[in-house]
Formats: structure tokens, sequence, C-alpha cells
């Protein structure tokens, strides 16, 4: 149930929306050892609070009590508001700028150590906490854990209320056997701190704690510290959350159920009650009894929808999101939802509107972070299913360099819808184009440069460069797959047997391996046990797969089980209108003396694909006009 759907804890939230920390991030290197890395994750959790969009920011507004999260993502620094801080008046001597002008520079050049002295006689000379700051940093740039703890520790004593100086203070203790010493810093922090900054500090302490093995002991820790703010509503999402990061089902609910006391309209209070409950069918209850007092509350809503689609129950998943969308037209997740819905349903037409419109609004979002390329695929492949070549081009003209993988995939696709054109020379000139770095990418280049020239009828071409590429690559399963196919079209069923053999060595779970051998059996009315048993260890693999269902039927047929050949061939027709299952199935009729019913079915295939290659040699094989 903890993954059913998208509720995540609030040490989670926060790190799904962190941003890098404005001073620790500065000095410490990535790959920093963890006690070094610490501060960096506190300032981290601060600056990412700050500026989270949650429930907890609506619940704030709503009525007079306590504030959420977001109640101080106004704060400029990205820290819980507190005491001014007062700076000693030291007289800038030349002296005083000469010592750490040489120690900055000495430390720009390796050496931590002096410098890192340097600093910390100053602070304590100047009495001026900035230094301190200063020497930490050097400490945990040089992964110094020890000394960083000691700067921060002098820092705290010439700033005892710098927030920030605590965060970083309680960065290392966490990582302490001994969370005592954390204890108390935790509690002093939230004591110092102004009322509406509390929830959010409540939050950091959440994350720090949540990365130690021992969870019982921070959740006690947690108990303890939060014991004097049980009036807040934050309080016990906390709890609840850790309670049930620790499988105690029934404490997390308590917690859940005191949080919604508070405050009955907290989004976030339910969601955190959801999640707790046990099971979907709890979970769908809950959140469907809280939308139908506030039904507004557009996060509940969409919890709701995902939890409806982890159930099956798509329809009303829809329903959800279009009253989403209502309220919000431009929301992408809702569109996505929407469209990757309609796209399961097979209704396309649909699908396509509401991709098309999440692109448009991913154009009008100049900072969005969505990768849009799968999407951009996506569309190409419905612009294409519908005929318009030109439109799927387009799409796919939009994926940029920035993922390499989608950016060749998109090129690769570009050069076939050319071929598809009548433009096979271009198309090749475009593939010649296309210069990869790695091994694998310039196989698929050359195995789309052989189907170009396979489908435009010049198989002997296609041939010699896969018999080349093969020699490049060896053991590649694609290239080692197409070479098969076109063997067989040359006649040389040897060899393509052969290929396919190394390919289920290679790749023994590639399902198109087993069913092209056993198909390819079948259709030449050869060893039809053995294809058999190829087909049905592929549809073992792809039991949905209805190319492969239609190869199972084919094999029936040949083996003269008629009724069993027709029930697996319409299974395979109903998942996939396709033209070649039709003849297939046709034959199964013509066979079984329903005329009337196998020409239906090849009038069908022909009017989907009118220069079908199997149609056309079955019909003048059973001497059949349409």
């Amino acid at each position: 149930m903890k993954n059913a759907f998208a509720i995540v804890t609030f040490s989670a939230f926060l790190s799904a929306c962190a941003t890098p920390a404005q001073v620790a991030t500065s000095a410490a290197p990535a790959g920093a050892a963890a006690a070094t890395d610490a501060p960096a994750a506190a300032a981290a959790a601060s600056s990412a609070a700050s500026s989270a969009a949650t429930p907890a920011a609506k619940d704030a507004g709503k009525s007079g009590g306590a504030p959420g999260a977001a109640s101080v993502a106004a704060s400029p620094a990205g820290t819980p508001p507190a005491a001014t801080l007062v700076l000693p008046n030291v007289a800038l001597t030349s002296e005083l700028v000469y010592r750490i002008t040489k120690a900055e520079l000495e430390f720009k050049q390796g050496n931590w150590q002096g410098p890192y002295i340097t600093m910390l006689a100053l602070a304590q000379q100047t009495r001026d906490p900035r230094l301190a700051q200063r020497g930490a940093e050097m400490a945990m740039t040089a992964k110094q854990g020890a000394e960083a703890l000691s700067a921060i520790r002098l820092w705290r004593t010439l700033a005892p209320t710098s927030d920030e100086a605590i965060q970083f203070q309680l960065g290392f203790l966490v990582n302490q056997p001994d969370l005592r010493e954390a204890e108390q810093v935790f509690a002093l922090r939230l004591k110092l701190l102004e009322p509406k900054a509390r929830p959010l500090a409540m939050f950091q302490m959440q994350q720090l704690l949540a990365h130690l093995k021992d969870q019982r002991a921070a959740f006690a820790l947690q108990e303890r510290v939060l014991a004097p703010y049980d009036a807040l509503l934050e309080t016990h999402l906390i709890l609840a959350q850790s309670a049930f990061a620790l499988n105690d089902a029934v404490r997390a609910h308590a917690e859940a159920e005191r949080a919604l006391a508070i405050k009955a309209d907290s989004e976030l209070a339910v969601l955190t009650k959801a999640q707790v409950a046990g099971d979907l069918e709890k979970a769908l209850a809950v959140l469907s009894e809280f939308l139908g007092k506030y039904p507004q509350a557009s996060e509940v809503r969409a919890a709701y929808a995902r939890i409806l689609v982890d159930a099956k129950q798509i329809g009303l998943a829809q329903q959800q999101f279009l009253i989403l969308l209502k309220d919000q037209p431009d929301n992408p997740a809702t569109l996505y939802s929407l469209g990757a819905m309609a796209m399961q349903d097979q209704d396309l037409p649909n699908a396509e509107k509401y991709l098309t419109r999440y692109i448009e609004v991913l154009a009008d979002q100049q900072n969005s972070e969505r990768d849009p390329a799968k999407v951009l695929i996506t569309l190409a492949q419905l612009a294409e299913h519908r005929g318009d070549l030109a439109a799927a081009y387009r799409w796919l003209e939009q994926i940029d360099a920035s993922d390499d993988k989608q950016y060749l995939a998109a090129r690769l696709k570009m050069a076939q819808l050319t071929a598809r054109q009548g433009r096979l020379d271009d198309a090749r000139a475009q593939l010649a184009d296309l210069q990869p770095s790695e091994g694998n990418d310039q196989a698929q280049v050359l195995l789309v440069d052989a189907q170009l020239l396979r489908d435009a009828g010049d198989v002997l071409s296609a041939f010699v460069i896969l018999e080349n590429a093969n020699q490049r690559f060896p053991g590649n399963p694609d290239l080692l797959y197409e070479f098969a196919l076109i063997a067989e079209k040359l006649g040389r069923f040897e060899l393509m047997e052969k290929t396919l053999r190394q390919v289920m060595i290679a790749a023994p779970d590639n399902q198109q391996a087993y069913n092209a051998l056993g198909y390819s059996l079948a259709e030449r009315n050869q060893r039809l046990p053995e294809a058999y048993s190829l087909i049905a260890r592929a549809l073992a693999m792809a039991p949905g797969d209805p190319y492969i269902m239609d190869s199972m039927g084919w094999v029936q047929f040949r083996m003269g089980q008629l009724d069993e050949a027709e029930a697996t061939l319409r299974r395979a027709y109903a998942l996939r209108n396709d033209a070649e299952i039709a003849v297939h199935l046709g034959e199964v009729l013509f066979a079984k003396g329903d005329l009337q019913g196998a020409r239906q079915l090849w009038q069908d295939a022909q009017r989907k694909d009118p220069q079908n290659d199997v149609l056309k040699t079955t019909l003048s094989r059973l001497n059949q006009r349409l």
C-alpha cells in the first residue's frame, strides 16, 4: 500500500523540490563524505520547503489555525525567521584584510588546514561568527568532518540564535551514534523560532531523521521534541507519516485522525489518512467521503483519480480527471493522464487531443522540467496511424538532442517516414548524417537502413548491409533477427534458422525469435510439432501479443485443428484488427466451409491493405476473387 499512489512523506516531498543550498553547496564538493554533506542537506531542506507549494499551504490560509509548511515561503533566505543576528563592531584593519585574503588564496590553491586555522583564530579574536562559518565551509570542502563540527560549534557560540548555524550543526549531530545532543538542539531550535516558522522546522527535522538507520529511535526523538506542540496540525501529520514508515498502522491512523480533528478540511491530512488506510478500497472510501464535503479539493481529487487507475476503475478515473481539467484546463499532469487513458482505451482522437494540448502547455511554461520527448513520439505515432505522415514528421522534429536516445529514435523514425513518401535516397541520406558514438546506436542506424531497402524491394542490398553489420557488431540480437528475416525472404531457410537460434542464445527472452522460427516452419508446413512448441514458448513470454496468437492459430490450422485455430485467430483479431490476421482467419473459415465469412474477412483485409502480399497469395492459391 505504501507505493499504491503518489502520496509522499514530508521528507520525500521536500527532497523532490530541493534546490541547492546557498552556502553549503558553494563550499562542499559533490561526492563529499556523509558527515560533511549533512549540513548541506539541512540547508537544502530549508530552501526546498520554502519554495514548495502543497496542500499544507492551502490549509494555512483557510482558517486561523496553525499555519502549514508554506506559510514561511515568503522568507527571502528560505529559512525560518529567527532573532536578528548581531555582529561585533570590528575595525577592518589592513592586517585583518591581509590574513583573510592570504587564507582564501591558499585555500584556493588546495591547502585547507592553514586557512581553516586562520579563520577559527580570527573568529575567536574578533567574535565574528561569519569567520567561523567560513572555517566550517573550508573543512567541509576538505571532507574533514571533525574539524567542520568544531568550527560549527564555535559559530554557534558566537551566534547562538543563528538558525543557519543550528541547521548546519544538526546536519552533523544526526549522524552521531548518540542522538541526545541532536535532540536538545532540535528542541532549542523549535523554541527559538517564531510560532509561524515552527511547522517548516518540523518538516526539516523529519527530513534529517529520515536518513537514520534506527528509525524507531528517530520516531521516539520526534515524539519527545514535538510533544509541546500537540495542538499543531503538522505535529500529527509528521508522526503519522513516521509511524507508517515503521509499519505501525494503528498509530499512523490515530495520528492522521488527530490531524483531521484539528483541521477538518486539510487536504494533506486526508491524503495521509488514505495512505495509511491499508488497502485501495479503504483509501478510495476515505478520499471519496472527503470530496463529498470539500469538492474543490484538487490535490485530493488528483490522488483519488490516481488510485482509481491503480484499482483498474479507468472510467471513474477519467471522470475525476475531467473534473480537474474543467477547473484547471492547462494542468499538464491532468492532460497527460487523460491522454494516457485514452490511449489505453484505443480512443485515439481524444488521446491526440489531450496530448497535443499537453505539448502546447509545456511550450508556454518556459521553466518546465517535464521532458516532452515520449509524448512527441506518441503523437507522431498517432499521426502516422491516421495517415498524416507530414504531421508525424513535424512532431518528431521537435525532439531535441538533450536526450541522445530519444533524439536518435526520432531521427530514425523520420528517415522511415521519408522513405514511406517514396524518397528512399533522401531517407538514406538522413541516416548517413547520423553519427552516434555508441556501438549499439550505430547498429540501430544500419538496421534501419537495411529495413528501408527491404521495404523498397531491394532485399539483396539489405542482406549485404546486415551481413556486414553482423561482422561489425557480432551478437547484436536486433541485427541478427532482421538478418534472419531477410534470409527467409531470399529463400535461405537454413541460414534463417541458424541465425534465429543465435538470437535465442544471445537474448533468451526474445519471444519474437521463437515466434518467427515457429511461424516460418508452419508457413512451409514443416516440423509442425516443433513449430507449435516454439510458438507456444513465445506465447508464454507474451500472452497478450496478437501477432504471436496469429502464429499459434496458423500452426493449429496447419495441424488440422480447425476449431482451435478459429478460436485463437478470433482472439488475435479482436486484439488487433490486422489485415494478415484477417487473411489467416478467413482461410480457416474457408476450410470449414464458411465461404461467406471468409470472403467478408478478406474484403476487410483488402480495405485495410490493398497491396498485402499474404492476401494476394492466399486468394491465388485458393482460386478466389473478391
